[in-house]
């Protein structure tokens, strides 16, 4: 009897609990799609704000999950940019790059050679395209695929070369961009 009466009271305030659950608005993604999008937090302590210049250099090293997902850098510039776009953030104050080394580089390989190595269609590449129209500046260290033997012509032809992805970590630092490294 003990045992049936805290089960009971268990169950009413977990369901009592559903009550206060907080009914919030679907994400928005009006920039990139495929990635995460923003949900506006009212009264949020910080929230995007359109006289802000937003100078970020995203450090792209991680390979996705599965070779059918995007890149998790590419996911991370992408809600970004989401972020500010749904933030009313003027395109001039919002200075983003990308530069991908390491395991990532597989992700920004052109259609042919990617399928060649996967057996899918690549998914980066449109979202690739929609960063670069975003302004997003797209880099790839040119030491790794020089270590790797990797051809530059063989990946997407949104991306420029660099010479190293920590020269350009240092550079852009250098220039009060922040890092955030995926």
């Amino acid at each position: 009897m003990v045992v049936k009466t805290l089960v009971l009271v268990a169950l009413v305030f977990l369901f009592s609990l559903a009550g206060f659950a907080q009914n919030w608005p679907a994400p928005k993604a009006p920039a990139i799609p495929e990635a995460d999008g923003y949900v506006v937090i009212p009264h949020a302590a910080v929230a995007p704000d359109p006289k802000t210049a937003y100078r970020v250099i995203f450090d792209g090293t991680k390979a996705a999950a599965k070779p059918d997902n995007i890149l998790p850098v590419i996911n991370a510039a992408g809600g970004v940019l989401n972020d500010l776009v749904v933030g009313k953030v003027p395109q001039r104050n919002r200075q983003l790059a990308i530069v991908f080394h390491g395991p990532a580089v597989d992700g920004i390989l052109d259609n042919a050679h990617f399928r060649a190595k996967y057996g899918i269609d690549n998914p980066n590449l449109k979202v690739l395209s929609s960063l670069k129209q975003q302004g997003v500046v797209l880099l790839v260290c040119g030491q790794h695929l020089a270590a790797e033997h990797i051809d530059p012509k063989i990946l997407s032809p949104d991306i420029t070369v660099a010479s190293d992805a920590y020269l350009v970590l240092i550079n852009y630092q250098n220039r009060g961009y922040a890092v955030m490294l995926f």
